[in-house]
């Protein structure tokens, strides 16, 4: 099954409403002290979307498998808990030593619903995904009112709501940035944002800028790298493209961000489930 993320948010409804390994070499025990490892770090489930679509279980074995130990699940035909009740799916995650502590989601349909069964498992987030782009600077303003009310039901339910980036926010609409819109017009008690690092790149900006002008708000990201191929921008395998992790992901920390989630979504050479556990391999040995 080959699903286009963009294709499957239109399709569902959003659209409508080297990183670098420890240095080798240190020279000193100041230097080894200077990094630590990253602790948890989670899997978007869109990354292995048709393993998950033939058979949920089976593939969140094999993650917890790789070692993963948090999850970011995706609102499919079955919902984000994948045809199990939210009890049904948080037992799954206790038996395999996993948690899921955050789920896209379409913010504009039973939301409440989703909250409340949210929070009642301990899930930390439900997440907009995707907007797409827009005419006018003015249909972003609008968003902003829409992602206070679902930070205000959210709030209520004792979970908190965010809104993950994609490229197109970070291009100038009518003389603004939207991103800037966006942040600037939401209340940071009750909207965060989850960073795609990938699509930040991929837009020409700078995430480290990102963290500093907006600490705080950035909570969760994206851990996804990329690559230049001769047909555009691609992911890949974490470690085998351009993005510096090390020094983004250290500074996101020293503004809020706490939420390390793998994605990835192109697999050249490779396939989902191996680049997964590939990925990882490679957080596992993560020092920020």
């Amino acid at each position: 099954m080959s699903i286009n993320r963009r294709d499957f948010l239109r399709n569902t409804g959003f659209a409508a409403a080297a990183v670098s390994l420890p240095f080798a070499g240190k020279s000193s025990i100041l230097d080894e002290l200077a990094y630590k490892p990253i602790g948890s770090f989670g899997i978007q489930l869109w990354t292995v979307k048709e393993a998950m679509f033939a058979d949920a279980k089976d593939t969140l074995t094999k993650l917890s498998s790789y070692g993963y130990k948090q999850i970011e699940s995706f609102e499919g035909p079955k919902g984000f808990f994948w045809g199990m009740k939210n009890t049904e799916f948080k037992k799954l995650m206790d038996d395999l030593g996993m948690k899921i502590v955050s789920s896209h989601c379409n913010n504009t349909v039973e939301f409440e619903r989703k909250s409340a069964e949210a929070a009642e498992i301990g899930m930390s987030y439900l997440i907009c995904p995707w907007k797409g782009p827009q005419k006018s600077i003015d249909d972003f303003k609008r968003f902003n009112d829409e992602f206070n009310k679902s930070g205000e039901i959210a709030k209520k339910n004792g979970i908190r709501f965010a809104y993950h980036n994609h490229d197109y926010s970070f291009k100038v609409l009518d003389g603004q940035v939207p991103q800037v819109v966006m942040m600037e017009g939401t209340d940071k008690n009750l909207v965060d944002f989850e960073m795609d690092i990938y699509w930040v790149v991929a837009a020409g900006e700078d995430p480290k800028a990102w963290f500093k002008k907006y600490p705080n708000r950035f909570r969760l990201c994206h851990v996804k790298d990329l690559t230049k191929t001769a047909k555009g921008n691609e992911s890949c395998q974490i470690g085998k493209g351009t993005i510096d992790f090390k020094s983004i992901l250290g500074e996101g920390a020293k503004y809020g961000l706490n939420n390390f989630i793998v994605e990835q979504e192109a697999f050249t050479g490779t396939n989902p489930m191996e680049s997964a556990q590939a990925n990882a391999g490679y957080m596992s040995r993560f020092q920020i």
